[in-house]
């Protein structure tokens, strides 16, 4: 009998993460021509409602992938700052993942995780791009030929408060949709 309810369990988790995904494709390709704050928001809503409803093993393959996604359709501007975002995206699921209300309610451990999953991702994301790769690296990288003309400056204003903001809108989009989804939903989402 515990198999048997392991494996449903797994079955939704996968189910989820899936239709999460699907879901992620869609909203990056449709939101990207308004831009930053409104595909980085949806984003970050899906990595949250990820981390609320699979888990860690769905939140962080979607953290994982969405970042190949947003290359592919042309969203992250560079190959160099896809592996900053996954470790931001990762971050984020993480922490919300591991800090948030088992209840899911909307309770103040809730809003805590909320805004420490945002900020985590800032930090990432702003200690990675920012300060290394258009700061300390950016002679070495231009030399190269990897970062041609404004893009150094492109990339800092993209990485810098833009990812908080768009964290903390995609966050609390999730943090206040999913307890409603559970009770909304005929099935229940994993927990």
């Amino acid at each position: 009998m515990k198999s048997q309810k392991q494996t449903h369990q797994k079955l939704l988790v996968i189910s989820q993460t899936g239709v999460l995904m699907a879901l992620l494709i869609v909203l990056q390709a449709v939101t990207k021509p308004a831009g930053q704050l409104v595909t980085g928001s949806c984003v970050n809503a899906i990595l949250a409602v990820a981390a609320l409803t699979t888990g860690l093993p769905g939140a962080i393959a979607i953290s994982l992938i969405s970042p190949l996604l947003a290359f592919l359709l042309g969203i992250a501007p560079q190959i160099l700052t896809v592996p900053a975002i996954m470790v931001g995206n990762t971050v984020f699921s993480v922490l919300l993942c591991l800090l948030r209300d088992p209840a899911d309610s909307i309770s103040a451990r809730q809003i805590f995780a909320w805004l420490c999953a945002a900020l985590g991702k800032f930090a990432v994301l702003y200690l990675t791009v920012v300060w290394l790769i258009c700061g300390l690296l950016s002679p070495m990288l231009t030399d190269m030929g990897i970062l041609k003309g404004p893009m150094s400056e492109v990339l800092s204003a993209t990485f810098s408060y833009p990812q908080l903001i768009t964290a903390l809108i995609g966050g609390g989009i999730a943090v206040f949709t999913v307890p409603i989804l559970r009770k909304a939903l005929p099935f229940q989402l994993q927990q």
